[in-house]
């Protein structure tokens, strides 16, 4: 195999275009592999771990496009990139619209639809807290998609909504369905009388998708971004939501979600909460139970909603699994490892999904485990670009997200990761969590069929997938591609982690 490489000076493609024109690179005859990426720090490193860095590219900078192509031959290399540029204006000419309903700015997005209470913005992070800013000075809610903004804008934005009773949600808010209307990374669910904050967009689509599949729909499902519950934030958003709920005629429980809030915001928001006047779950990931409607998992919150609106118990044990029969899989796929195979690998795309997989790793007793995830119980993986141990991987983290799409939507890190792990002889699990919706990969059942089932001809593979009928997806779809490549799918992120880390717990007792 040959490596060549081409840059770019100061030539700006948004990732999805990359991400297309990557694919169709890859896919050229004679081509191994291909990569085309912004020359981030984090997206040099990934090039360098996948075989794909060069001299020529080890000096570009964040605004030059990077092209690396392994392939069988010079000649096959030169005509992958010789083909980039016709790629490029390929992928771009598919994309254009009519200009005439394509606003330039927020003025001009308004004079098309006056009537509009809420501004979703999704530009650069040095440019989105001045648009937010006007946003909330024309009286709009805002959805702050974008990332990389500043703590201290985020700050300012919130103290100026909270001053106005408006709501900003975000920055890096990925999540919310309101009024029945999903926002970014959102699933279709039915209108109902769970009203649902968060501070975790994947641990919204667990609850809200889980919830869905049991036939009970949401009211409101707003999405506050991670930082707000942080002692410099201070939780501003996650109360003014909270209290939003609780006059909201509509919303009959409140599920609120959340990795643990600063100690001082977490007392604000439990005081808030008594005073609703209605029942409220709560799954704080990582924190210790304390209440009767508390939960220790995103699925046993969804338990404990479900029984709330139904009107049975909410604090009795309620999992959406049968442990009987997670420990009987367990020994089946236990007994097929060959030794030597000890350790589960967890690549994840939602950060909530991996830090609640440590958590269920910690209950089993499993050790040697390491994250790229904040846990004070587990050892820190150093680079996440290789697995130590016992692993979890959230992939959706900035080490590999600059510059490129998040893996809801590209699937080429995590399909290059389980061929990856699979054939490191210490495997023994390779578990993945698939979400669905808006936003994501249109179909994932395609994308990781092949590399599914090179995968278990090795080792264990198993799945979660966040979603339901309703997704464009559909979620009874895309199990059915997975298992038929050979994945065991359970029926929600715990269960899955659950299952692997038993695999692990009873091979480490051979």
């Amino acid at each position: 195999m040959v490596v060549a490489t081409d840059i770019r000076r100061g030539a700006y493609y948004d990732s999805v275009t990359l991400m297309r024109v990557g694919r169709e690179l890859a896919a050229m005859n004679g081509v191994d592999d291909a990569a085309i990426v912004m020359g981030t720090a984090e997206n040099r490193a990934i090039l360098g771990a996948s075989g794909l860095m060069t001299a020529e590219l080890a000096g570009a900078s964040d605004t030059d496009l990077l092209i690396a192509v392994k392939a069988a031959s010079d000649e096959e290399a030169d005509a992958a990139l010789s083909a980039v540029d016709d790629m490029l204006a390929s992928v771009r000419a598919a994309g254009d619209v009519d200009a005439s309903y394509s606003p330039k700015s927020l003025s001009g997005a308004l004079d098309v639809a006056p009537d509009s209470n809420l501004a979703l913005i999704s530009v650069a992070g040095r440019y989105a807290g001045d648009v937010a800013a006007e946003a909330l000075d024309r009286g709009l809610h805002v959805m702050l998609f974008s990332d990389n903004v500043s703590l201290e804008t985020e700050v300012a934005l919130k103290r100026r909504a909270h001053e106005r009773g408006l709501l900003v949600m975000g920055p890096d808010c990925g999540t919310a369905i309101l009024n029945g209307v999903p926002l970014g990374f959102a699933n279709a669910v039915p209108r109902g009388p769970v009203g649902m904050v968060a501070a975790s967009g994947t641990g919204l689509q667990e609850v809200s998708s889980i919830l869905a599949n049991d036939g009970i729909g949401v009211s409101q499902a707003i999405g506050t971004g991670s930082r707000d519950v942080t002692s410099e934030v201070g939780g501003v958003t996650f109360l003014d939501a909270l209290a939003a709920l609780g006059e909201d005629e509509a919303t009959g429980v409140v599920v609120l979600i959340s990795k643990p809030p600063d100690p001082d915001v977490y007392g604000a928001i439990r005081e808030t909460a008594g005073g609703l006047g209605k029942p409220v779950v709560s799954v704080f990931l990582g924190t210790e139970t304390v209440g009767e409607f508390d939960a220790a998992t995103l699925a046993g919150a969804a338990a404990k909603v479900a029984g709330l609106v139904r009107g049975e118990a909410a604090n009795g044990d309620a999992p959406l699994r049968d442990e009987a029969e997670t420990q009987e899989l367990a020994d089946e796929i236990a007994s097929a490892r060959s030794r030597g195979q000890r350790y589960v690998r967890a690549l994840m795309s939602g950060g909530t999904f991996a830090s609640e997989a440590t958590i269920v790793f910690r209950e089993l007793g499993l050790l040697d485990v390491h994250a790229n995830v904040s846990s004070g119980e587990v050892a820190s993986l150093d680079d996440p670009l290789r697995s130590v141990g016992n692993c979890v991987v959230d992939m959706g983290a900035d080490a590999f997200t600059v510059g490129r799409p998040h893996p809801m939507i590209d699937y080429s890190l995590r399909r290059k990761r389980i061929v990856g792990e699979s054939r490191d002889p210490e495997t023994a699990v390779v578990l993945l969590d698939v979400v669905l919706g808006f936003g994501a990969h249109p179909d994932p059942g395609s994308e990781l069929e092949d590399v599914v089932r090179e995968a278990t001809e090795r080792v264990a593979v198993v799945c979660s997938v966040t979603g339901t009928e309703r997704d464009p997806q559909v979620r009874s779809s895309v199990v059915k591609t997975l298992e038929d490549a050979g994945a065991y799918v359970r029926p929600s992120n715990e269960a899955t982690c659950r299952l692997a880390g038993e695999i692990v717990r009873l091979l480490a007792e051979r």
